[in-house]
């Protein structure tokens, strides 16, 4: 008798248990329109070294002697223009702004599925030193 009613009680836990995470899930759940990949992966119009060039060491970085890598998730469209740019991880004293304010003026090949443009997300880390 005993064992039938522990049996019970743990099938009645694991339903519920079961029933409460899908709820979770369900609930949290949103599709997003950017794939975390493509078959082709976007790159930018003039190669990352044209991304390079275009950055502007922040003078507060520059004269405290910052320098590291600050990694973005950025957001592209099927045409290729950068929709939105998050930081993953930053360094600050500026840094991060300088590198958001680059990638918002960069244009990309854009990402590609069977051939049609798609929009993608994609991480890049951007590299400051200081020569």
């Amino acid at each position: 008798m005993r064992f039938v009613t522990l049996f019970m009680l743990v099938v009645l836990i694991s339903i519920y248990a079961e029933n409460n995470s899908q709820k979770k899930i369900n609930l949290d759940y949103q599709e997003d329109p950017y794939k975390p990949f493509a078959e082709v992966m976007p790159e930018p119009v003039g190669g990352y070294e044209g991304i390079i060039k275009k950055i502007k060491y922040p003078k507060l970085a520059e004269k405290s002697g910052v320098q590291g890598k600050v990694y973005l998730l950025v957001y592209i469209n099927e045409k290729g223009s950068v929709d939105d740019v998050k930081i993953v991880k930053g360094i600050g004293a500026g840094l991060d702004e300088a590198a958001i304010d680059v990638l918002k003026t960069v244009s990309f090949i854009p990402a590609k599925d069977k051939g049609i443009p798609v929009k993608v997300k994609l991480t890049l880390p951007i590299i400051f030193k200081l020569n």
